[in-house]
């Protein structure tokens, strides 16, 4: 993996704790698999495979983003790849109002970004925990008016764009946080309901799960026995809920039961591929819970997908998560929320944006190195001649946790923004440098012992600080 700034090379077009991944982590391959059995159902059903197949293909959802994403995008740094966003969609509307009656709009449950390189001899999976605190931008709401820019959780981003009810606006603001925390152009996105998943296993006579403990979740209405059983229905949709009721409580937590879950999951809808009438019943589940953009929404694109990624060795085939620690690290009083870690965050999008292979390994090594943004002091350097720019810089660096011990005026005015460090403090002036584009500390033996100098220079936008 490259050691470089992910923002830092993010080109722009004109005009608790880490570990894991998310739920959708397993189901996003299954999705792009079932896509591919469907031409195996199909001949399957015989002189009826023409209306399976019209079947099928209508009830996939389409909806139109572009419109929504406005023109200040990353520019795709490595053409012939693809980044596919695959969502989770924590939707309380119809069947799924039981699960959450204190929600008012739609929810992101699950977010990852499926990465395709463009030789597509290996493929990455990376989960965003749902806890993330990141900048989520201003996202138009779909009654009218606009949110502004602030920080939250990152499955915000899908409340808010999905305050009227629609997954295009929903996608949308998930689309623009994911693009403008990373650095990644999103070429497509995926959205995926929960009845649809309940369907999925129902069809498949249920999944067998051998929970160490007994689970009691009011939240997720589960209550069951350790144990090895086969759970279907209600009962599979609450044990890959589950957050509440087992473990340290934690969004974190519940990975492994997820995982091993999809896990299961997959092999045994390859176990019924003689089963007609079962497949069917799992891509009519399947299909029926998917909302893509139009480009994606139909079973000949995603067959085209599967076709895709079943040429990939297992063992290149990557499923990450995106390094991270608990937000009291730097905020005391915030003990429900992840941060980024850096510069590990923005050199695995920076990889991943140049169509570098990253493992799980290589990533695992590299996080355990871990720097708090508290324990990073900078002083912030107005190089510009523009009144108040140090002062909205060092705005922007306390939010995401930095210690700024001061702003002020440079010598000079520069030409660019620089990042000056004193001996011995170089991991720190990565960290900060990577929170900025296109930036390399420099070391300077002059400078002041334990503190970090940021002069402002007149390209640095504001809201390019992360």
């Amino acid at each position: 993996m490259e050691a470089t700034s992910g923002r830092g090379n993010r080109g722009r077009a004109a005009g608790a704790k880490g570990g894991g991944g998310t739920r959708l982590t397993r189901r996003g391959r299954i999705l792009a698999w079932s896509a591919g059995v469907t031409a195996v159902v199909i001949l399957g059903m015989g002189g009826v495979g023409a209306w399976v197949y019209n079947d099928l293909n209508n009830n996939i959802n389409s909806a139109d983003v572009d419109d929504k994403l406005g023109q200040d995008r990353p520019v795709n740094l490595s053409p012939g790849s693809k980044n596919i966003m695959i969502v989770g969609s924590d939707s309380r509307d119809g069947a799924n109002a039981k699960y959450g009656k204190d929600l008012t709009t739609m929810q992101s449950d699950t977010l990852m970004v499926l990465h395709i390189p463009a030789d597509r001899k290996w493929a990455s999976v990376v989960s965003f925990p749902r806890d993330s605190w990141v900048e989520i931008p201003g996202c138009e709401k779909g009654d009218g008016n606009s949110s502004s820019r602030h920080h939250a959780k990152i499955n915000e981003a899908f409340a808010i764009g999905g305050s009227n009810g629609k997954v295009a606006e929903a996608a949308a603001c998930s689309i623009k946080t994911v693009e403008s925390n990373t650095g990644l152009r999103i070429d497509h996105f995926m959205s995926v309901d929960f009845s649809g998943f309940k369907g999925m296993v129902d069809a498949l006579e249920g999944i067998e799960v051998c929970p160490e403990q007994a689970i009691r979740s009011e939240k997720a209405n589960l209550n069951i026995d350790a144990g090895c059983q086969t759970v279907k229905g209600e009962v599979a949709l609450g044990y890959v809920r589950a957050r509440y009721g087992v473990g340290d409580n934690s969004d974190i937590g519940r990975i492994g039961r997820q995982q091993e879950f999809m896990d299961a999951l997959a092999k045994k809808a390859k176990s019924k591929l003689s089963s007609p009438s079962a497949m069917l019943g799992f891509l009519q589940s399947a299909t029926k819970s998917l909302t893509t953009d139009p480009d994606m929404a139909g079973i000949q694109p995603l067959t085209g997908l599967a076709n895709e990624l079943k040429g990939i060795p297992s063992d290149r085939l990557s499923f990450l998560t995106v390094p991270n620690y608990g937000r009291e690290a730097d905020q005391p009083t915030d003990k429900a929320n992840v941060v980024w870690q850096y510069p590990q965050a923005a050199n695995l999008f920076t990889s991943l944006a140049k169509d570098k292979e990253v493992t799980k390994a290589q990533l695992d090594a590299l996080k355990k190195n871990v720097v708090y943004a508290s324990s990073v002091k900078v002083q912030v350097l107005n190089g510009t001649g523009v009144s108040g720019r140090a002062a909205d810089v060092a705005e922007k660096l306390t939010k995401a946790g930095y210690t700024v011990i001061g702003t002020g005026n440079a010598p000079a005015t520069v030409t660019k923004t620089t990042v000056t460090y004193p001996t011995g403090l170089d991991t720190k002036a990565a960290v900060l440098a990577s929170r900025l584009p296109g930036l390399q500390p420099t070391a300077d033996s002059s400078a002041a012992a334990d503190v970090i100098t940021l002069v402002v220079g007149p390209e640095l936008k504001v809201d390019d600080v992360a």
